[in-house]
């Protein structure tokens, strides 16, 4: 890694238009940097199909798990959805069924007409239903948010009235982020492995066999 990435990734959020090349790679790069090794991985998808804007969590939980990923545990999709309605419970059955996991929150945002269909990864919670002026829960260590369209009036329906083609492109790379993730972490698990059986190898080589 040079300086520049370096100095580069010490910033609490990094921000790409979907349309973007350098997306897929530089947030890949931030989520191997961001994300302990020693921490089961969870995704939280957050967001309901019944708004198009809203879709943009659930379309993203439903091409990960099309992509079948090995080392991330998905939830939220367009078939088992999590919403603010299941919000509370679904952390809770998630803090259930693993031990300590590193969460990261996804989530469509509403933000200003220069920044629709930016992609953004952060630092900290996503704080969902904060563009519709709802109380949920925080969710996450670090997020992903997806500036679907433009917010400061009737949110409720500048949603509703957000182009599919929009949120299905943005949903395409983040899960497509998430899965060049996903093969780094296997890559790193295999040369683990690997490094552990060598030094199994080695240690066996030099142990005295008793007669």
């Amino acid at each position: 890694m040079n300086l520049k990435r370096r100095l580069f990734s010490q910033k609490q959020e990094e921000r790409y238009h979907y349309k973007d090349e350098k997306l897929r790679l530089h947030l890949t790069e931030t989520l191997k940097e961001w994300v302990p090794a020693n921490r089961e991985i969870v995704i939280v998808c957050i967001g309901t199909d019944r708004s198009t804007g809203d879709s943009l969590g659930p379309l993203i939980g439903t091409l990960l798990e099309e992509r079948s990923l090995k080392h991330i545990s998905v939830y939220g999709t367009l078939d088992e959805p999590v919403h603010a309605v299941n919000l509370v419970d679904k952390l809770a059955a998630i803090q259930e069924a693993h031990q300590n996991p590193y969460i990261i929150g996804v989530d469509a945002c509403l933000g200003k007409v220069s920044s629709v269909g930016n992609i953004i990864l952060g630092n900290g919670p996503v704080k969902p239903g904060l563009a519709v002026k709802k109380q949920l829960p925080d969710v996450g260590d670090i997020h992903i948010t997806g500036v679907v369209n433009v917010s400061g009036f009737m949110e409720y329906f500048v949603l509703q009235n957000t182009r599919l083609h929009t949120v299905m492109q943005m949903a395409k790379q983040v899960a497509e982020t998430v899965k060049a993730f996903d093969r780094q972490l296997a890559l790193s698990a295999q040369a683990t492995a690997a490094k552990t059986e060598n030094d199994q190898k080695k240690w066996n080589w030099f142990t005295p066999v008793k007669e």
